[in-house]
């Protein structure tokens, strides 16, 4: 099939990124999402990576180890207490991809903090703090009428600028950092930046906020 005739389903189960790429988009350590993805030792994988002999990622492996990260930001929690908690998301909603399903982002955020507490002897306030983390990293998953994720926030910018969020949309410059509503990519931005050009001049060229482009630059840098 080649890549015209996808759907922007299929698109969004490609594979496309890599293992280390992907870390440095999430701004997490390689060997935490290789663990996710691939397995440790003994223990199976959190997420079903889309393409396992290549390493290669999709656009929705993306999404469930954006909701994931949400986890290690605050809690250092061992890779089999997670995987059991998904594992029992996977059998309630019936589903391989549970974290990027449209009910994780309802009742299914619920279940497994309910589930994941059990696990690790969470105390009550701890539940809450998981919850409301999860909760926060899930209003950067944006969704289409279907409930299908579309878009991935990965910066949001902050100032004056009405479009300028560091974006991951399966649909534009294959699936890499994007300014939303600019469409330029992050990677363009900052190889001119350091090649000499200043934030107005980028701004001035591709008809985009100042703010806009500081943000793409910062969020390739960081990921860097």
């Amino acid at each position: 099939m080649s890549r015209k005739a996808l759907t922007e389903r299929d698109l969004r189960e490609v594979p496309a990124y890599s293992i280390v790429e992907a870390a440095g988009y999430l701004r997490l350590p390689k060997s935490t999402l290789r663990a996710w993805l691939l397995g440790q030792q003994t223990f199976r994988a959190v997420i079903d990576i889309a393409d396992r002999q290549g390493r290669q990622m999709s656009f929705i492996n993306l999404v469930e180890a954006f909701v994931l990260s949400a986890i290690r930001r605050r809690h250092s929690v061992p890779l089999p207490k997670v995987r059991k908690a998904v594992e029992y998301l996977r059998r309630t909603f019936k589903t391989q991809r549970p974290l990027a399903d449209e009910e994780f982002a309802t009742d299914g955020v619920h279940l497994f903090v309910e589930k994941f507490g059990a696990l690790i002897g969470a105390t009550q306030e701890g539940q809450v703090q998981l919850r409301e983390v999860i909760l926060d990293r899930l209003k950067y998953v944006l969704r289409d009428p279907k409930g299908v994720p579309e878009k991935i926030v990965l910066f949001p910018v902050h100032g004056a600028a009405k479009h300028g969020d560091v974006v991951i949309d399966p649909r534009l410059s294959f699936g890499r950092p994007v300014i939303d509503g600019v469409g330029v990519r992050t990677s363009i931005l900052t190889q001119r930046f350091k090649a000499g050009d200043s934030i107005d001049e980028l701004a001035r060229e591709f008809n985009a906020a100042p703010d806009a482009v500081q943000n793409a630059i910062r969020c390739e840098l960081l990921a860097a």
